[in-house]
Order: C-alpha cells, then sequence, then structure tokens
C-alpha cells in the first residue's frame, strides 16, 4: 500500500489544475479517496449532519448487506432446485454457486451503469466522484425479482441515478430513496417482469448448473397468495428463514437482521426508525386482522415481502429520513401503517413497502418542521410565562 500511496503521489500533479490530465481530476480524486482515507472528509454544506466520513459509512452498509445478498444467492438457486423437484440430488454448493451466476450479472450492470453515469456527470460539473452509489449500485439488484432482464436493470439505474441524485445536487441532497426509486421506475414501467407468477425463480442453466424448468413456470411470493386468498400455502417459519420466492434480497428475516444489529452498532442505522416502522405495521396489521379485512396475521405481515428489508435498510436511509428524534418515531410509524393498508386495501399491490416509504419520503420534510416548529411554540411559551 505504501508504494502504492507514493505512485499516486506521483502522477497526482497532472491531475491537478495546470496537469496534462486534469480534464480527468475528479476521476484521479475518486479512486485516491477509495484507496485512501482522505485528510479531509467533507466540505460545508447543508447536507453535512454528521463528521463522520461518508466513504465509511458506506462501507459498512455494504458490508451489513452482505448476509442477505449471500443468502440471496443460495436462494436463488434452492428455489430452482425446488420448481424442478431436485433439492435431494443438488447440493448446497452448486445452489449458491448457481445464483452467484445469475447475481453477478445484476451486480456488475448495476455498477457499471450507475458509475459511469456519476463519473461522466462530475467530469462534465467539474465536481468530486460521490461515492454514494456504492451502496445503492447493490441495493438496486437485491430489490428486483431474478428475471427481471439487464436492459430493465441498466434503464432504472439510469433513471435513479440522473432523475433522483444528479439533478438534485447528488449523493445527500435527494429527497428519495434512489434505490426504491429505481424500482419504483421498474415496477411502473414494465409491471410484467416486476410482478405476476413467473418473474421470482430463475428458470435456465448457467455453466451446467442449475435446472432448464419450463416457460410456463409460476411461482407465486406468499404476499401475492395471501391477496388471492390461499393463506393455507403460506409457511412462516420458511419466510423468516428465506426459502420463500421473492427478490434477490428481501426473503431471509434472519440475514436482515444479522445486518440490522451491525448498523445499529455502529450507530448509522436509527432505531427509533427500526422499532417504529415494525410498531406501526404490527398495530395496523392486529387491526385488520381482528375486524377481518386481513386473513394474515401480525407476524405473517412483518416477515413476509420486503417489510424487514425496507425497515432496516430502506428507511432508515439518513439522507431521506426524518432527522429530528421526535420525527423519526412518527415517520417510521407512518411507514409502517401505510405499508399495511396499501397490502389489505389494494390488492392490486401486495407489497406496499415501497409506496410507503416513498411517500414517507416526500413527507420527511414537513415532519421535520412541524416537529421544530412545536418545539419553537413551547419554548415560546414558556417565555412568555
Amino acid at each position: 500500500m505504501k508504494a502504492l500511496r507514493n505512485y499516486l503521489d506521483k502522477i497526482k500533479p497532472n491531475f491537478e489544475p495546470g496537469g496534462r490530465f486534469q480534464a480527468f481530476g475528479s476521476v484521479f480524486e475518486g479512486i485516491e479517496t477509495f484507496l485512501f482515507v482522505p485528510d479531509s472528509t467533507s466540505k460545508s454544506g447543508v447536507h453535512i449532519h454528521d463528521s463522520i466520513d461518508s466513504k465509511r459509512v458506506i462501507s459498512f452498509v455494504i458490508i451489513a448487506l452482505l448476509p442477505a445478498l449471500l443468502f440471496g444467492m443460495y436462494n436463488i438457486g434452492y428455489q430452482n432446485a425446488a420448481y424442478a423437484g431436485q433439492l435431494e440430488t443438488t447440493s448446497h454448493l452448486s445452489m449458491f454457486v448457481y445464483g452467484f451466476l445469475q447475481m453477478l450479472p445484476k451486480i456488475v450492470v448495476s455498477y457499471a451503469v450507475g458509475l459511469s453515469i456519476e463519473f461522466a456527470w462530475a467530469q462534465w460539473k467539474k465536481e468530486e466522484i460521490q461515492e454514494g452509489y456504492l451502496a445503492t449500485g447493490i441495493l438496486i439488484p437485491l430489490v428486483i425479482p431474478v428475471n427481471c432482464p439487464l436492459w430493465c436493470l441498466a434503464l432504472a439505474c439510469a433513471f435513479s441515478v440522473i432523475f433522483c441524485k444528479e439533478i438534485f445536487g447528488g449523493t445527500g441532497m435527494n429527497f428519495i430513496n434512489p434505490a426504491l426509486a429505481a424500482r419504483a421506475f421498474l415496477f411502473f414501467s414494465y409491471p410484467t417482469m416486476m410482478s405476476g407468477d413467473k418473474c421470482w425463480v430463475a428458470t435456465d442453466q448457467i455453466l451446467g448448473l442449475g435446472h432448464n424448468l419450463p416457460d410456463a413456470t409460476t411461482a407465486a411470493t406468499p404476499l401475492a397468495l395471501a391477496a388471492q386468498g390461499a393463506t393455507a400455502q403460506i409457511d412462516t417459519c420458511a419466510a423468516i428463514v428465506g426459502l420463500i420466492p421473492g427478490s434477490m434480497g428481501e426473503t431471509s428475516v434472519i440475514a436482515i437482521a444479522i445486518g440490522a444489529l451491525l448498523l445499529l452498532w455502529t450507530g448509522i442505522a436509527s432505531w427509533k426508525i427500526i422499532t417504529s416502522v415494525f410498531a406501526g405495521g404490527a398495530l395496523t396489521a392486529l387491526l385488520f386482522n381482528q375486524i377481518g379485512m386481513s386473513p394474515l396475521d401480525v407476524v405473517d405481515h412483518l416477515v413476509l415481502g420486503g417489510f424487514a428489508f425496507g425497515a432496516v435498510f430502506m428507511a432508515t436511509d439518513p439522507v431521506t429520513a426524518a432527522r429530528t428524534e421526535c420525527g423519526k418515531w412518527v415517520y417510521g410509524f407512518l411507514i409502517g401503517i401505510v405499508a399495511v393498508v396499501v397490502r389489505v386495501m389494494n390488492p392490486g399491490y401486495p407489497e406496499g413497502m415501497m409506496l410507503a416509504i416513498l411517500l414517507m419520503n416526500v413527507c420527511a420534510p414537513l415532519i421535520d418542521w412541524c416537529v421544530v416548529q412545536r418545539n419553537i411554540s413551547r419554548r415560546l411559551n414558556r417565555l412568555k410565562k
């Protein structure tokens, strides 16, 4: 590393103003700060809310996502073997490798498209390359079905970076979660690629691994089964473990919980938001179950679909979430309520977590404003006394 540091110091003048490659200064800076911690980690701006280096934050987020990512790879192979009727003859290692080969192209496309746009935008604006997409680039593949075409994924990544981040000022200035915005773009633009019964199980062999399944193979998610009234087919224990059809990184509550512990231990995620999301969802689910509007019990609502993944990795995004301490409780509680309401009241959207978080992203500034104004009013009233 010392030799690499010396080499970078040697060529750095070429990329500074007046150097031969000054036009690529932001590219050099991005590579340098990725390899080594910079001397100055932040600049003043309205989006700076903590002294911690953003690269450090994103590194911890990526590490926290690894359990869900690795289990998602295994589950891809598991579902393929299960629907081929070959679970007993397929090894766990081959399932994992098959899932890895299915997931790898999506991760590569996500990073290639997103980072290319980030680099090009930084060059055009003559700004530093922002590292926010390092987390977004792995989140997007985790929240889409395994059969989502690569060209759809590329369009979603481009939409996310350009229209949800860069036009608002880049990382730290976006008002909605870019990964969820990419998922919403795919959901409403190409609904057959994101929902239904044919997008959840990989059907083709890769390098001799996996099993070729008929094109007519269908696999409904547990939430889709619930919307159809087939709740008897839902296995809650399998949902907690994660061995069910679903988006590639959202199925295992156990893997998500491991990531949540890391985020809470490092202080990156707010325990108030996570707790209030589950509280709001549980109370709403209990209400609907008691009045007979939902056949799912409280536990099923909390462990199925993207509820747990959204509560841990999406709702806690420090840029798009509420920032006041009281506001975090309100913000998370409303996410839990809206997610379950959408699931129950609109069978066309059995997965309501995405819409709930995006809606509350928009409302987060208003929630913070109301909390601040309430505190100001209370202080003024104390002065008057």
